[in-house]
């Protein structure tokens, strides 16, 4: 007998043999909270600023454009982020600014700056369910979800855009939570390679599909901890036909982001 054979006969013997050897050589598999939890991980860089559109679409198909600079930082817990925005153009919402300071450990601090009133205006936990600045995007939308406030459940995988996607149910804990947010349920499509959310829907609180995003073109943007970026967001509101792309027109990755850009006097200044 070939003795590589033979040696392969013996191997296969004494795996068959070892409870559980062949087991132990295949990656352990992710239960859905952790898959939430690295798509929750995927898009935490460091820092970044860049420049978009937001693009608002009518069921008539007519569109309005504004443009818009944004800067995102991670926290030193390596878990919560910053995020502030300002707009630019059109004229009638030039100055209009939203702050975000996420915390692990009650509620997220949130402000709109809105020229006409030449004051910021902090938001509470049920503002999350209400429009950002017009848009089929929600407060709540703009950044992902703390995983813990959710109960999910992997319901199969499926492909989108060609790559093998986890499913996963997402329940809020409690009637605060869905009411705050505005959701019953969402069911989000997690890319296997990347952690990057490919598709969300959501349902309203009649159980109804009110919106689905689409999430496209992931840039990668810090291979050392597997963190993404993603140049193209999509949301289209089923219920009234409305839709509104974001899309990232320049990306600056790993830059300064003091702590002064994170304030409320800092969206209250001019836009230049």
């Amino acid at each position: 007998m070939n003795r590589w054979l033979f040696s392969g006969l013996i191997c296969l013997a004494l795996t068959a043999l070892v409870p559980g050897a062949l087991e132990a050589q295949r990656p352990a598999t992710l239960d859905a909270a952790a898959i939430m939890e690295r798509n929750f991980q995927a898009s935490k860089v460091t820092g970044v600023r860049m420049e978009a559109t937001m693009v608002l679409i009518n069921d008539k198909g007519q569109q309005r454009e504004r443009r818009n600079t944004s800067v995102v930082a991670l926290q030193p817990n390596g878990v919560d982020s910053k995020f502030a925005v300002k707009f630019s153009t059109p004229a009638d919402i030039r100055g209009t600014a939203f702050l975000q300071v996420e915390h692990s450990e009650g509620d997220d601090d949130l402000w709109i700056y809105l020229p006409a009133l030449k004051k910021s205006r902090r938001l509470v936990a049920s503002n999350k369910k209400d429009s950002f600045v017009g848009s089929d995007f929600s407060y709540g939308d703009v950044s992902l979800p703390k995983v813990s406030k959710y109960r999910h459940t992997q319901t199969r995988t499926e492909q989108m855009d060609g790559v093998d996607c986890y499913v996963i149910e997402s329940l809020p804990i409690d009637d605060a939570v869905k009411a705050n947010s505005g959701y019953s349920r969402k069911l989000t499509w997690v890319r296997s390679d990347n952690f990057v959310e490919a598709k969300v829907e959501y349902y309203d609180l009649a159980a109804r599909l009110l919106k689905t995003q689409r999430v496209t073109k992931p840039q990668l943007v810090d291979a050392k901890q597997g963190r993404w970026f993603p140049l193209l967001r999509e949301m289209t509101n089923h219920q009234t036909g409305h839709k509104t792309t974001l899309t990232v027109l320049k990306l600056d990755t790993n830059v300064p982001t003091p702590d002064e850009l994170f304030t409320t006097r800092y969206i209250e200044r001019d836009v230049p």
